[in-house]
């Protein structure tokens, strides 16, 4: 006699499932408890998480990019930082149970749409262990359980943090099961988990272009995708050059690792013999490297490291203190540019032009376009989300930072008095 051993994966999927019903019932205010206890819990248990964190990070440097590295590292004030966003999740007003677009037929039947949770969200991740809070906290106060998949580098500090936010919703009151955090580290619980559509209603991937797609291509379930950012900033002949230089020294020096990062720099070739030489030596200084296209290349000079730039260097997100230069010779040819090589996360303009500012918003295709800010704020905690399950580069459901209404859905309501049809 042969035994079948169900996938991790799909025990827990099907636990979050059954926890899902319980969860929906869940109270704002004990919702809201549960997180201001794992806030709580994250900052007291910090020296815990960093005796974890430390080691994984030491053992990946070994291998890993540091852009990479530096996702995974934790650090007293990065866990202060997560607490700070869960607790403004917290904060936020409950979208769940509002009305919305109620109105009345002439039947006198009164019809409208009340905000509900999704269910069960999958979440599938790269070694970013902030995801783990992250994305609980949101679903918690949305009323959704979760699923998470943690990769296999920080997988010990992924796992403690999901431990904490499994604690202290239960100790809350909060239904046991609403949160499930995969063990295993075999590649075939991906698999499973992709698999699962009968638990989890939708499936987000959080990492790099090979994890998305394959995500993109396997899920049985409905994906939300995004994240890869390849970003440009447009310094217009009418821009600040001040406030550009500022601008683009925050876009692409702060934190490179990150999506929101700017990836290529396009300037028009009318302001390009000033602000070129004056931003190539500013990021020069800050130990960027330049690619520079041949325009660019020769208002550059010996400023900044530069290495000329490919057709291949235009289509990357760098995640790295590198950046393409490009020279355009119109506001067109920007929006050209951005058209073909842009990922449709976040772009910016730096102009005192209104025409040019209102031309931008309308015609870059992105999630989030910016006017005289750095691409650096497209962010769910900047954004006034508290913190964000993802950053969706898609047109439907959600677009840009995903928050507490991205998590929910709506079912219609008929309120009558007795009609019939």
């Amino acid at each position: 006699m042969t035994t079948t051993t169900r996938s991790e994966a799909i025990e827990k999927a099907a636990a979050a499932r059954a926890a899902s019903r319980r969860l929906a019932g869940a109270s704002t205010d004990l919702r809201n408890r549960a997180l201001l206890r794992i806030a709580d819990a994250l900052e007291a248990e910090t020296p815990r998480i960093l005796a974890v964190n430390g080691p994984e990070v030491e053992r990946g440097r070994a291998k890993l990019t540091g852009s990479f590295i530096d996702r995974m590292v934790l650090t007293k004030e990065r866990i202060a930082g997560i607490a700070r966003d869960v607790r403004q999740v917290a904060s936020l007003p409950d979208p769940l149970g509002a009305v919305e677009e109620m109105s009345t037929r002439p039947n006198g039947l009164q019809i409208g749409k009340m905000r509900v949770p999704l269910g069960v969200i999958g979440a599938i991740y790269e070694s970013r262990p902030n995801v783990t809070v992250d994305i609980a906290a949101i679903c918690i106060k949305s009323g959704n359980a979760v699923v998470l998949r943690s990769g296999t580098d920080a997988h010990g500090s992924s796992k403690i943090l999901a431990e904490i936010v499994q604690r202290e919703a239960s100790a809350a009151g909060l239904p046991d099961g609403i949160v499930q955090f995969i063990n295993s580290t075999d590649r075939d619980e991906v698999g499973a988990m992709l698999s699962a559509d009968e638990s989890i209603d939708l499936m987000i991937p959080r990492g790099g272009a090979d994890l998305i797609r394959r995500v993109r291509d396997e899920a049985k379930m409905p994906v939300v995708a995004g994240g890869i950012g390849v970003c440009h900033t447009y310094v217009d002949a009418e821009a600040d050059l001040s406030m550009a230089e500022n601008i683009v020294v925050n876009a692409k020096t702060v934190r490179p690792s990150v999506c929101n990062a700017m990836d290529t720099l396009l300037v028009h070739a009318g302001i390009a013999g000033t602000f070129v030489p004056q931003i190539a030596a500013t990021l020069g200084a800050a130990g960027v490297t330049l690619h520079p296209d041949e325009r660019a290349a020769a208002l550059i000079g010996d400023r900044a490291p530069s290495v000329p730039v490919t057709p291949e260097d235009y289509d990357r997100e760098w995640l790295s203190l590198d950046c393409a230069v490009h020279v355009v010779d119109s506001l067109e040819d920007a929006l050209d540019h951005i058209a073909v090589h842009g990922s449709g996360h976040s772009e910016a303009i730096v102009t005192d032009s209104w025409s040019a500012s209102q031309q931008f918003l309308r015609e870059a295709d992105a999630s989030a376009v910016f006017v005289n800010a750095s691409t650096y704020f497209n962010d769910g905690g900047q954004f006034g989300l508290g913190c964000e399950v993802g950053i969706s580069t898609q047109k439907m459901h959600a677009r840009g930072p995903m928050g507490l209404r991205e998590l929910t859905s709506y079912k219609w309501i008929v309120l009558g008095t007795g009609q019939v049809r």
